[in-house]
């Protein structure tokens, strides 16, 4: 079972196993017809389109017209029906990838993990390194069985608006930010409107958790980087970031580093700066 990462051999070794299903999940953050345009050119046979602003996202607005965020959490039921019409089961091998590092498969990673699927892996070096690797490729859409896949007990743990503010006063958890050090510092108004972090917030860009060619640092490696950071367990961290997809990036890193326990902010700072009252650093 593969729980954190997966190669692109390990992966061409199993493909069309019956418990395999694997998920396309690039996604492009200004143009979002990006995904499936290069999904319908070529794909890993087999692979299933996720959609990352609809079905691996839940409405920006709640009932109560607040805003939520740009890619807040559908609900579990909602997210589950969409793995089940890719056919994922109980005891199904997920494999996820996108294009861009990472940064789209692993909240994909992160939610299932959230409905209580353990078995699930981020392709190591994405759609990059399996066409490097000479793998296969193919325009043609599966159609697979419809997958019963079950909510279970999450295993991961997820804060609110409320649980952070509260944080910004105990100080009893640090909060980790996964946007660039130039958004992070307030100085990119194209992606944040608002800038800034949120108070006493540390910085780690996600991109810092890759080597050059894409694929992720060795677990001693991370390990390493991150206890430098974060000390020697996770369990008191909060990982945000723009909209709570690439703090899943971080999440992953620290699971393949040993370091579990860290928390998601699903919101993040595009839900955070959207109410004035809640305090801003630069």
């Amino acid at each position: 079972m593969f729980t954190t990462l997966i190669s692109a051999s390990e992966l061409a070794a199993r493909l069309g196993a019956p418990q395999l299903v694997i998920l396309d999940c690039r996604h492009d953050l200004v143009d979002h017809s990006a995904g499936r345009t290069g999904y319908n050119v070529g794909h890993i046979p087999g692979a299933v389109f996720i959609e990352m602003e609809h079905q691996a996202s839940g409405p920006r607005r709640a009932a109560d017209g607040s805003f939520r965020g740009r890619h807040p959490l559908p609900e579990k039921t909602d997210f589950l029906a969409v793995l089940r019409n890719a056919g994922v089961n109980d005891d199904s091998q997920v494999v996820v990838y996108d294009a861009q590092g990472g940064m789209f498969a692993a909240r994909v990673w992160w939610m299932l993990r959230w409905l209580g699927h353990s078995a699930v892996a981020v392709l190591d070096g994405g759609l990059a390194a399996w066409q490097a690797a000479g793998q296969p490729m193919t325009a043609a859409e599966p159609h697979p069985a419809q997958g019963h896949l079950n909510l279970r007990a999450p295993l991961v743990e997820s804060v609110d608006a409320a649980m952070v503010l509260a944080n910004v006063q105990s100080q009893a958890r640090l909060v980790v930010d996964a946007r660039a050090p130039d958004r992070f510092r307030g100085e990119n108004e194209t992606l944040d409107p608002v800038g800034g972090h949120i108070p006493g917030a540390r910085n780690r860009f996600f991109r810092e958790n890759l080597e050059a060619d894409g694929r992720f640092k060795s677990p001693a490696q991370l390990r390493a980087e991150w206890s430098a950071i974060v000390g020697d367990e996770a369990a008191h961290l909060i990982m945000q970031c723009g909209s709570g997809v690439t703090a899943c990036h971080n999440l992953l890193a620290l699971e393949v580093a040993g370091l579990r326990g860290a928390a998601l902010y699903p919101g993040s700072w595009s839900e955070w700066c959207a109410d004035p009252a809640r305090p801003v650093a630069r």
